[in-house]
């Protein structure tokens, strides 16, 4: 009877717990197959996080890998600064035109006044002071191209005004014997202030002469008008005007250079 009662009572508690546990790790195994093999019901069971959103990566400083983000506002400081770079090389590149401008026009000044120094023709200077001058400065390139064509040297003028002196100092040539000797008799007594030059035609000569010996034309051309004798050296006096005109226009087409005025 007691065998017979143990047949009926079946398997025992511990076959039960391994058949279930057996089971349960055979469903595990099921779903992480499932989940696995089947992408969209994973997502839905969110059970796997969203992928990541792709990003750069480049070199740090320091040699590591960085990830970057591209976003609107370091887009815009990006292109601020390769606009300001930008800027900076056209105001670099403008900058070193016109140095370069104002050097090859300061080089053609010089040359010319040189040339007219010199008494001789501009030749091709000629060409190269109507394109750099011609338009802002018409009236001074046409004086230094006339005054090359009848060049007068400052030696000249020096030498020529050494030859005038007796003209010069002595009356005009309408002026009576008579005339003469009173204008000799009224000029040994003058009455002047001090601080002012003396009138008498030695003194006024000898200043031009002075004037002359140091390069300022202008002024000696002014001493020589006061001197009785100047109308018998009107050539001398034209010469030296043209001299005066010429160098005053070589004056203005150098300033213009400097200023960056030319062409």
């Amino acid at each position: 009877m007691t065998t017979i009662a143990s047949a009926r009572r079946g398997p025992g508690f511990g076959s039960l717990l391994l058949l279930a546990l057996v089971l349960l790790l055979a469903g595990a195994a099921g779903a992480t197959w499932a989940l696995a093999r089947w992408h969209d019901a994973a997502r839905f069971l969110g059970v796997t996080a969203p992928a990541p959103q792709p990003a750069t990566t480049a070199m740090a400083p320091g040699g590591t890998t960085a990830r970057l983000v591209a976003t609107p506002e370091a887009a815009d400081a990006r292109v601020a600064q390769l606009e300001a770079r930008l800027a900076r090389v056209e105001n670099a590149t403008q900058t070193a035109v016109g140095s370069a401008g104002r050097a090859d026009a300061l080089l053609v000044a010089f040359a010319a006044r040189r040339a007219i120094d010199r008494g001789v023709p501009l030749g091709y200077l000629e060409a190269l002071l109507v394109d750099r001058f011609g338009a802002s400065h018409p009236r001074a390139v046409a004086t230094i191209v006339t005054a090359s064509r009848t060049p007068v040297r400052l030696d000249q003028l020096q030498a020529d005004y050494d030859a005038l002196a007796p003209q010069l100092k002595g009356g005009g040539p309408q002026e009576s014997v008579w005339s003469g000797l009173q204008r000799e008799l009224s000029s040994l007594v003058t009455v002047r202030r001090a601080d002012t030059p003396s009138p008498r035609p030695n003194a006024t000569y000898e200043r031009a002469r002075g004037k002359l010996a140091s390069g300022h034309v202008d002024q000696a051309l002014v001493e020589t008008m006061r001197l009785p004798g100047v109308a018998r050296a009107q050539p001398w006096v034209d010469r030296a005007r043209a001299y005066v005109t010429a160098h005053r226009a070589l004056d203005e087409i150098e300033s213009a250079a400097l200023l960056g005025a030319g062409r």
